[in-house]
């Protein structure tokens, strides 16, 4: 699948990770009545969702910067970019895979609609909808690990010093808001927000 074009696919369900899903709610454990809340919250939520990824593979070339205080350029196929924290991620690889993911509008929209009469279910459906999206970034990384051989772990905008500003070169080069439904505000932040945009290297 190393061929350079865009890439789309829509993925089954991915197994609900109860515990996870509870630890994004800031809960290990919960009492009988919020226990049967949270299961409302899976049985309301998990039919609405929809699981789409979209990528593609690029060259990556990593420069040595000049000195130790300045940032090494990276080279990632469709940008250049400054970063020391990305150039470590990538040391060694020579190509990388950039994706965005996304579960859909469903989790904004329960969020929106019980944090007027629910506050509880709308974190729950925040900490399902954030399992959600984990879950289905793990779901496809192993599917490219199968294929193309084992991945760098996933390294995000804005994260360390890769600045968030890439996120307008990836929506670009991906296609997003006409592939699989996924807006970026003027601030840089996603739509629908269970979503994800992610490169990682490829050993």
């Amino acid at each position: 699948m190393s061929d350079g074009i865009l890439h789309i696919e829509s993925f089954p369900e991915p197994p609900l990770d109860r515990r996870e899903a509870l630890r994004y709610a800031g809960a290990r454990e919960l009492p009988p009545e919020q226990a049967s809340l949270f299961d409302d919250c899976i049985a309301e939520l998990l039919p609405l969702l929809s699981y789409k990824v979209c990528w593609r593979f690029f060259p990556v070339v990593v420069a040595t910067a000049s000195s130790p205080s300045k940032c090494e350029e990276l080279d990632l196929g469709f940008v250049k970019v400054k970063s020391k924290s990305l150039a470590a991620n990538l040391s060694g690889c020579e190509k990388i895979l950039l994706f965005a993911a996304t579960v859909g509008i469903a989790p904004d929209r329960l969020v929106a609609k019980y944090g007027r009469i629910s506050p509880v279910k709308a974190l729950f459906c925040q900490a399902i909808g954030a399992e959600r999206i984990e879950a289905l970034c793990d779901m496809f990384c192993d599917e490219i690990a199968s294929q193309e051989g084992p991945l760098r772990p996933r390294f995000s905008p804005g994260y360390g010093d890769l600045p968030l500003e890439l996120q307008s070169d990836i929506f670009a080069v991906l296609d997003c808001s006409r592939k699989i439904g996924l807006s970026l505000t003027n601030s840089l932040l996603m739509t629908p927000t269970k979503s994800v945009t992610a490169l990682a290297g490829i050993n």
